[in-house]
């Protein structure tokens, strides 16, 4: 196969590595590299676990024949960097620095730009990542929060709702600067963003504000949360594990797979379809509300993410946001894709890499 064929894409997971190769956009071989958990917690800190990464990454490449020298370029996930616009970067070395620092949080994904430079370098091609979720376009309107200390932060599913407003853009025909959306990631988390321009100019933040979710709480009575902080009962890590990941579906129907939920409301559970209806009712909301970001001028409302799949769950959605905009369904969420579409952009010439020292801001 030709060199121009080959993107190398590199997905890090707490436990494992997914890896896949890509030609002319084209997925032609997927893998998930397992790792030991016990391996894993000798090297402490997600840095430290590059080499060992690496080295797996690189041995599954011999074993499937694929040579170094076949491939035009790798991508990876991109991690908890600082705030930056979307789009696709180059790998820098500032970047590597960043993420090894770890300033926004420890997470495996910090690892996907290493890993991608780390093999890019050995192949003589440029690594790349594709809108990590510190993608910040918020307009400054969009900061304040009601306490100065605490302004409005952006971290989402920025990766999926570019790609899939990309898909968008694609069958319309138009460039995505020209279309004005609500995109609408249902996901464990849920992220509901207007797009101008292409850009995320708002965000709901699935841990903090918005509805809740298959296992998140979303937006909760304030008062109410500090009495709860205060009450003995919990330890920090347990109150931020009840309000995310103990939530949503999984604190009212004991399940976080919304199929499960599907499952219920077949057999007749009442209550597991009103818990369903209320999810929709608040994901509605929030659409509501992002349409007054874009003060009512929306080309299309997009639905994606796993929980797009819930035909009841859209349809409740559809029932009470049609009247703002179309609304268009693009379930699941493939984030291989999405990081190897990143990539293709720039080498058909249809985006320019961007530079992460020249769009990078400074942390608030």
């Amino acid at each position: 196969m030709k060199k121009e064929d080959y993107v190398l894409v590199i997905n890090p997971g707490s436990t494992s590595t997914k890896v896949a190769i890509f030609e002319n956009n084209r997925n032609v071989l997927q893998k998930n590299l397992s790792h030991s958990v016990e391996e894993l917690d000798k090297l402490g800190r997600v840095a430290n676990q590059y080499q060992y990464r690496l080295g797996i990454i690189l041995d599954w490449l011999k074993e499937q024949g694929i040579h170094l020298k076949s491939l035009v370029a790798v991508s990876g996930r991109g991690g908890l960097l600082a705030p930056m616009s979307g789009g696709t970067y180059g790998v820098t070395q500032s970047m590597i620095d960043d993420l090894k620092k770890a300033t926004r949080g420890e997470h495996a994904s910090n690892l996907g730009a290493m890993l991608a430079k780390g093999i890019a370098d050995r192949a003589g091609v440029p690594a790349f990542i594709t809108d990590p979720v510190s993608v910040d376009e918020f307009e400054d309107v969009a900061r304040i929060s009601g306490l100065p200390e605490l302004p409005r932060r952006t971290l989402g599913h920025a990766l999926n709702i570019k790609a899939v407003a990309h898909r968008v853009a694609k069958e319309e025909g138009k460039p995505l600067n020209d279309l004005r959306l609500i995109m609408v990631h249902l996901g464990g988390g849920i992220s509901i963003s207007p797009l101008k321009d292409g850009r995320i100019i708002d965000i709901n933040g699935a841990n903090d504000y918005g509805p809740f979710s298959p296992e998140r709480a979303g937006g909760m009575p304030t008062l109410a949360v500090i009495k709860m902080a205060y009450s003995g009962k919990y330890t920090e890590q347990e109150l931020k594990k009840k309000l995310i990941g103990k939530a949503g579906l999984a604190g009212y129907l004991g399940t976080n797979d919304a199929r499960e939920v599907e499952r219920m409301i077949e057999q007749g559970d009442e209550r597991a379809r009103f818990i369903l209806k209320a999810m929709a009712y608040q994901i509605a909301k929030e659409i509501g509300a992002m349409a007054t970001v874009l003060k009512g001028k929306v080309d299309y409302i997009v639905l994606t993410g796993g929980l797009a799949h819930s035909k009841r769950l859209v349809d409740d959605i559809i029932a009470m946001t049609a009247f703002i905009a179309p609304v268009k369904v693009h379930p699941g969420e493939d984030e291989m894709r999405s990081l190897a579409e990143g990539v293709y952009r720039v080498i058909s010439g249809e985006q320019q890499a961007k530079v992460y020292e020249e769009e990078v801001k400074e942390l608030d």
